[in-house]
């Protein structure tokens, strides 16, 4: 095969001979894709079909001929691209059409590959520094950004991001990037975006297996999607201010790592007890939701690759949503649905945030049970409703259950996906 290699799309109905039960065809050095032409997972199977193609060993492709749109040329992308192949791809269409899609692979690439960097390359302050750069690339003169680090979010009193970080050589850090075309410093914020960035979790004390350990340099992969998010409705000619929080730890046990019963004290006079040093996600992004809820912005969202209860629930096929105001979650699976991103709500109600109690504080941060016991997604949701003010009104919690595989499968290549970042960057636009 050639270098470049030609991705043809056709239709049963048009080409003779053709065994329906094949999908691909070699023709010379292209390739041609077929479907039936009343398939009805016609999107599932091109994701699949690239996933076949990059299988066999092809190293970039050209996406050619008219039966190609934006949906179909995106989810062939998606399947098609995997590690040291983020970008591998060479659009089709008018102008506008193919500067989208390249608009779109290149934020996914960022973000997949930030993801999939090791958490000896990828370290808090570096997860913040690498964000703050990307963006401000991206816009120089509307961009502005800060990084509380060390002792001082201690003296600040962002106390969850602190005690997480604490027991690491590297030191947690929270970035906010305040993205402003306006040209009014005064201008109102009109969304808050907030990333866990935990750039590697060793669960602490509550220490992981060796199983569920090894890939959890995701678990950074809130961050991602959310700075991803920013930096494609940026390309896409954002006009609104928006701010972005990092909760940036690494969560590892030394000596002065954070402990089963301890009590943390946050900014809101909530007091937490820790029940499970694993379920250090939510105790971060409290800070961060604290952080959104003080610009006064109506739309808060928060994306986190929080918890496996999600991921049982959904199959790791979705993203899962919660959030208490029914009319923001009913904009928000639209825009899932626009833009073709796989979102499913999961239970979210006020009592939730009560179904972590102790004896000793206003709420645990989880419970001893092994995933948090039932609903333990749900409940996680909950203790993060604490943390946003209005009684929750205007805010979206993205639990990432689809943002990475251990393993390759059908439709994904083994690492990062950056599933919600077009949703998140539509919610915004």
């Amino acid at each position: 095969m050639t270098q470049v290699t030609n991705i043809l799309l056709k239709n049963s109905s048009s080409t003779s001979g053709w065994q329906s039960e094949n999908m691909l065809q070699f023709v010379d050095d292209d390739i041609h894709l077929c479907l039936e032409k009343d398939e009805q997972q016609v999107l599932r199977k091109i994701q699949k079909s690239a996933r076949s193609i990059e299988k066999l060993g092809v190293k970039h492709v050209r996406l050619i001929g008219e039966l190609w749109d934006e949906k179909t040329q995106w989810l062939f992308a998606l399947g098609f691209t995997c590690v040291g192949k983020l970008s591998n791809v060479e659009f089709t269409g008018d102008e506008q059409t193919v500067n989208a899609l390249n608009n779109k692979l290149a934020v996914y690439a960022w973000s997949r590959d930030l993801t999939n960097q090791t958490p000896a390359q990828l370290y808090p302050i570096k997860l913040a520094e690498t964000t703050a750069d990307y963006l401000s690339a991206l816009a120089p003169a509307y961009v502005s950004s800060t990084i509380i680090t060390g002792d001082d979010l201690l003296k600040q009193g962002w106390i969850g991001i602190y005690n997480v970080g604490k027991g690491s050589i590297h030191k947690p850090c929270l970035l906010e990037v305040d993205y402003n075309p306006t040209g009014d410093d005064n201008a109102p914020v009109a969304a808050s975006l907030v990333g866990k960035g935990i750039t590697f979790d060793s669960g602490g004390y509550s220490i992981k297996s060796n199983a569920g350990m090894f890939d959890m340099k995701c678990d950074m992969g809130g961050a991602a999607v959310v700075a991803g998010a920013l930096a494609l409705a940026i390309k896409n000619g954002l006009d609104k201010r928006i701010k972005l929080f990092l909760c940036c730890a690494e969560n590892m046990i030394n000596n002065d790592a954070y402990k089963l019963g301890d009590i943390l004290t946050y900014k809101n006079g909530v007091t937490v007890e820790v029940a499970n040093t694993d379920a250090e996600g939510r105790l971060v992004l409290a800070d961060g939701l604290m952080a959104a809820s003080a610009t006064g912005s109506p739309l808060i969202i928060d994306a986190a690759t929080l918890t496996g209860a999600a991921v049982m629930a959904t199959g790791a096929n979705y993203t899962a949503l919660f959030s208490l105001d029914e009319e923001i979650s009913i904009q928000a699976k639209k825009c899932a649905e626009k833009v073709n991103e796989p979102l499913y709500q999961l239970p979210l109600e006020s009592w939730h945030k009560d179904n972590c109690p102790s004896a000793f504080a206003d709420t645990a941060n989880s419970t001893t049970q092994k995933g948090g016991g039932a609903g333990g997604a749900s409940n996680a949701a909950g203790f993060l409703s604490r943390f946003v003010d209005n009684d929750g009104k205007g805010w979206l919690h993205f639990d990432l259950a689809a943002a990475y595989h251990g393993s390759a499968n059908s439709l994904w290549a083994t690492g990062a996906t950056g599933l919600s970042i077009a949703t998140i960057a539509e919610l915004i636009k």
